[in-house]
């Protein structure tokens, strides 16, 4: 029980001080090597440097072009206008005193386009405090309806969303990021509805209670590059990010030869263990080429570029580190008493077990795209196998396991909560509440309601 113990210890120093504000960087190795040395691992610096730090570097390697060109498309929407554009206008249509869903709104179209939620967070900010201030609707309520636009339905249940924690499963089950769409729509909609109601009467307590606004020294960011572009224009980008991702996936890989790929030097391996990565990547790059051509004249390119590169160092190594904290952890003996007991409680049913283990790494490292990472690089093959056997359906597997990794994920360490926090200039005890209901109670009930579903009706 030590074992298990020197885990379950270092997850509670890990949440509780990035709850106090303490970087994931500093955080995630700490913490680390107090479950090393509570467990009797054979050596720090060995833990540290061979399987902390290559872990690390691991998962920068594979995902470091997908987060450098969404940080740079995220800029480019950002000082370009288009993300404002894209919040204003679905903002007026819905009206102000619709201030909570509006906001969802927006997040939800931005993030499901591919940017990224940490620059949707900060596009999106101005346009909340605009909306919540002209409403009297409480700012403390402005981080859980963009978490809810962001974090959760968007995130790992629309089909061809192109975020990472849609595209990892891929690799492992030779799917796509439009595995099972009715099984993820449905989800969606759970997500959406459930998400709303709790915010809904988080509003309808805090008038009752006479509560407005607030007082708030409020900093908002201003758009450069002039007049903002209209709605259509704005979306333009968007839309190729969808239509390029699903082009390449359905028509464009499949017809071209990867033999290739299978020299020693490319790594041995198949296409269908990249397709889904290199359709994304494909898709962001071609929207970047267009926000570049079509706004080159209104921005400063060197610029965007440049900080657009800036802005994903932060992002992948937040993630990397807390992948590298979960590696530790799988190669403690505590991790394999966990993993087999959690096996044995599933008797065997990839369904569960791979919801389990994921939504349990997602919570440890305080990370979606990290817990799955970790998760189907400890069980990916085997659960495809145990799927195989049981005649479960891959892409039924790939949605739940996605839904699964966003459910349990948003722990107070969790780096895009804590992001999210700063931007608004509030703290945990301020709105955690929320992110608590919002992004990981109600996706937690859409998981199992859609292996549910999927047990009854199977997969569609």
């Amino acid at each position: 029980m030590l074992e298990v113990g020197s885990i379950i210890f270092s997850m509670a120093v890990l949440v509780f001080l990035a709850y106090r504000g303490f970087s994931v960087l500093v955080l995630a190795p700490a913490a680390a090597m107090i479950a090393v040395m509570i467990s009797g691992g054979e050596s720090l610096l060995g833990y540290y440097t061979q399987i902390f730090m290559v872990k690390l570097g691991d998962f920068a390697i594979v995902y470091f072009p997908l987060f450098l060109l969404s940080a740079i498309f995220g800029k480019l929407m950002e000082i370009s206008g288009s993300a404002k554009s894209i919040a204003n206008y679905i903002s007026e249509r819905i009206g102000a005193e619709k201030a909570i869903l509006a906001i969802i709104l927006s997040s939800s179209v931005l993030t499901y386009g591919g940017v990224s939620l940490f620059v949707v967070a900060f596009a999106v900010y101005p346009i909340a405090v605009e909306l919540f201030r002209k409403s009297a609707t409480p700012k403390r309520l402005i981080p859980g309806a963009i978490a809810l636009g962001s974090f959760t339905f968007t995130m790992v249940a629309l089909p061809g969303t192109p975020a990472i924690q849609n595209a990892i499963p891929a690799q492992y089950f030779g799917t796509n990021t439009f595995a099972a769409p009715g099984l993820g729509i449905i989800a969606s909609i759970m997500m959406l509805f459930l998400g709303m109601a709790w915010m809904n009467r988080q509003l309808k307590a805090a008038k009752a209670n006479g509560e407005g606004y607030g007082k708030h020294a409020d900093k908002v960011m201003s758009v450069s590059g002039g007049n903002l572009p209209n709605f259509w224009e704005a979306v333009i980008p968007i839309v190729i990010v969808v239509l390029v991702n699903y082009v390449c996936i359905k028509f464009v890989f499949p017809r071209l030869d990867h033999s290739y790929l299978q020299q020693p030097k490319y790594g041995s391996i198949d296409i269908k263990s990249v397709a889904s990565n290199w359709a994304v990547i494909s898709a962001v790059f071609f929207a970047v080429v267009f926000l570049l051509g079509y706004h080159y004249k209104n921005i400063d390119v060197t610029k965007c570029l440049n900080m657009g590169a800036s802005d994903s160092l932060a992002p992948i190594f937040n993630t990397a580190s807390v992948v590298g904290y979960g590696a530790v952890i799988k190669y403690l003996s505590g991790f394999a008493m966990i993993k087999d007991g959690i096996i044995a409680i599933s008797s065997g049913n990839p369904l569960i077990s791979g919801t389990l283990v994921t939504g349990v790494l997602s919570a440890i490292t305080g990370s979606a795209s990290g817990g799955i990472s970790i998760a189907m690089d400890v069980l990916g093959r085997q659960l495809l196998e145990m799927a195989n056997q049981a005649h479960i359906d891959p892409e039924a597997l790939h949605r739940i396991i996605a839904l699964s990794c966003g459910s349990l994920h948003a722990f107070p360490h969790n780096g895009a909560v804590i992001t999210l926090f700063a931007i608004c200039g509030l703290t945990h005890r301020d709105s955690y509440k929320d992110i608590l209901v919002v992004a990981m109670l109600v996706p937690l009930v859409a998981t199992i309601a859609t292996m549910l579903i999927y047990s009854a009706f199977g997969s569609f």
